[in-house]
This record gives C-alpha cells, sequence and structure tokens, in this order.
C-alpha cells in the first residue's frame, strides 16, 4: 500500500503543476493588479509605476511564473497588499479557524447522520423513514447562504444562544481555560449550520446501502440460522454499509475546508473562506492565488486519503 501512496504522491506533481499554470493564467487575464486597491486621488502615479517595476510586473510572463513557482516551493507565497503582512503567515492564522471548523462540523455531520440513516434504512417506509427522508431533502434544497442567515437570525440575534462574529470573546487569554471553551462556543453555530447542509449525502447513501443489504445472501443465511435480526443489522448490515460512509470522510474533511466561503462569511468567522472573498473583493493577488493552489492541493489529498481510509477499514480492499 505505501508504495501507491508514494506513486499517487508522485503523479499529484504534474497535476499540481498543470493547476498552477491555470492559475496563473487566470490571474493574469484578471482586470488591473493588487495595487489597484491602492489607488485614491492622492496616490502618485509615479510611485505606482516604482511599485509594478519592483514586483516584477513588466517582466515576461514565464520569468513571473518561475519566480512565483520557485517562491512557492520554498513557502514565499509574497505578501497581502490588502493585509499588510506574508500570506503565508495570513494563511496559516485563517486556516487553524478553518481547519477547527472543519473537524466540528465533520464530526457533527456523521453523529447526526450515521443514526438517522441507519433508522431510516431499517425501518423503511414508516413513518420514521419518510420524517429523515423529508428532513433529507430539505436540508438539500436549502442553499447555504439561505440557512446560515436563517440559523443566525434565529439562535445569534433573537434567541442570542450564540454569538454572531468571531472567533473567541473579547477579554479571554490565551492559553486559559475559558480562551478554549470560548473558542469551542464561537464554532458551534457555524458548524451545526454546516453540518445540516452535509448530512443529506450520507443519509441517502447509508439508507440505500442498509436496504440493499438487507437483501443479499449472507443476510438471508444468517437469519435462516435463527440469529437475532439485532445481530444481523450490529455484525453484518451495519458493519458492511459503513464501508462506503468511511470512503467519504477524506472528501468531507477537504470539501469543508474548501467550501466554507458562504458559511464563514456570513457568521463573520475569520477563516480561508472568509479570506478568500476579501483576496477577491479587494484584488490581493498574492493570497487569491495561494488560496486557489492549496485548494487544489487538499482536494487532490483529500482523494488519495479516502483511498487510504478504505483500504484500512475493509480488509478485503487494497489500493494497487
Amino acid at each position: 500500500m505505501w508504495k501507491t501512496v508514494v506513486r499517487r504522491f508522485l503523479i499529484m506533481i504534474p497535476q499540481l503543476f498543470v493547476l498552477s499554470m491555470l492559475i496563473f493564467i487566470l490571474a493574469k487575464f484578471m482586470p488591473g493588479d493588487p495595487f489597484t486597491g491602492l489607488i485614491t486621488p492622492q496616490t502618485d502615479p509615479a510611485r505606482l509605476e516604482e511599485l509594478r517595476q519592483q514586483a516584477g510586473f513588466y517582466d515576461p510572463w514565464y520569468v513571473q511564473y518561475w519566480h512565483w513557482v520557485t517562491n512557492m516551493f520554498r513557502g514565499d507565497f509574497g505578501d497581502s497588499y490588502t493585509f499588510k503582512v506574508s500570506v503565508a503567515s495570513l494563511i496559516g492564522d485563517r486556516g487553524l479557524n478553518t481547519l477547527w471548523l472543519s473537524l466540528v462540523s465533520v464530526i457533527l455531520t456523521y453523529l447526526i447522520a450515521i443514526p438517522l440513516g441507519v433508522i431510516a434504512g431499517r425501518y423503511q417506509n414508516t413513518l420514521r423513514d419518510k420524517t429523515i427522508v423529508l428532513y433529507s431533502f430539505v436540508s438539500y434544497a436549502i442553499p447555504t447562504f439561505v440557512l446560515a442567515l436563517i440559523f443566525l437570525y434565529i439562535f445569534g440575534y433573537q434567541l442570542q444562544w450564540f454569538p454572531t462574529s468571531g472567533t473567541v470573546s473579547v477579554g479571554e487569554d490565551p492559553g486559559t481555560l475559558g480562551y478554549f471553551w470560548s473558542k469551542v462556543y464561537h464554532l458551534i453555530l457555524p458548524a451545526i449550520t454546516y453540518a445540516f447542509l452535509a448530512t443529506t449525502s450520507i443519509i441517502q447513501y447509508l439508507r440505500s446501502e442498509i436496504i440493499d443489504a438487507q437483501t443479499q445472501d449472507f443476510v438471508k443465511t444468517a437469519r435462516s440460522k435463527g440469529i437475532p435480526m439485532n445481530k444481523v443489522y450490529t455484525r453484518h448490515i451495519f458493519r458492511n454499509s459503513l464501508l462506503p460512509i468511511a470512503a467519504f470522510l477524506g472528501f468531507s474533511i477537504t470539501g469543508i475546508l474548501g467550501g466554507s466561503v458562504f458559511i464563514e462569511t456570513i457568521f463573520g468567522f475569520p477563516g480561508m473562506g472568509q479570506l478568500f472573498i476579501q483576496s477577491i473583493m479587494g484584488r490581493d493577488y498574492s493570497v487569491i492565488t495561494a488560496l486557489v493552489m492549496l485548494y487544489g492541493f487538499l482536494a487532490l489529498l483529500g482523494s488519495l486519503l479516502s483511498d487510504i481510509i478504505l483500504s484500512i477499514v475493509d480488509p478485503r480492499i487494497r489500493i494497487e
């Protein structure tokens, strides 16, 4: 398996090269440049031209691309012209917030989806099954930003159960227990919102797997031997139905990392999703290209992670 993992990492190199070329070309087609947002009535045009010369904006495109790629491999993504800090430190701070949000969202998603999917599959066509299917249809139909606004208005402003922005309360000292619980408290509402939307596919897939497993020969054999139905579900149906769900875990984590734009923007959560929107609005090219490159790498890594998880939970499967 480890040979395959190494081979998959090597295959990612040309994929990332093609992705970097596309990102660079598309960035060049974007109107303006990173210094466009600095233009005011008091701005000296000569100073702007000097900054563009220093940044190498008038060099040939292949020279600019080579400088960008080599600097990126050294961990130097340039400086953010909007936030006045290095892109690496900016993404590091925001990325940590998004990582915690992703982990909490994934945990809540599976804690909600697995029990509901099992109940819906085991009690097919009953009131419980129809209620869960209705819930999954509703969560699938509601757009992300609409549900986020509804939850923010009800639980944030009306009931005031959760904070409406930020990652920690003012006045909490880092490293203290109060600081930790404040971070968790600020995560709950955005994570619940994302989990509500992300449970749909897992519920429907698990329900279908359980219904299909009930007709398999190994289940009929177990029942013919007089094994109680509860044990048939726990030892045979449930365990086999969870295998494909485990493979979704890698995609779930990387999907949330790249798909938290609406959630973070609406809840005022300073993560990579909110940073991406702010960078586009401010035409901060250094941040935009670094984030798109990072999202592409995470998508490739999620595919590999899902294969590894599936090969671990199911000994019959080996990625070759």
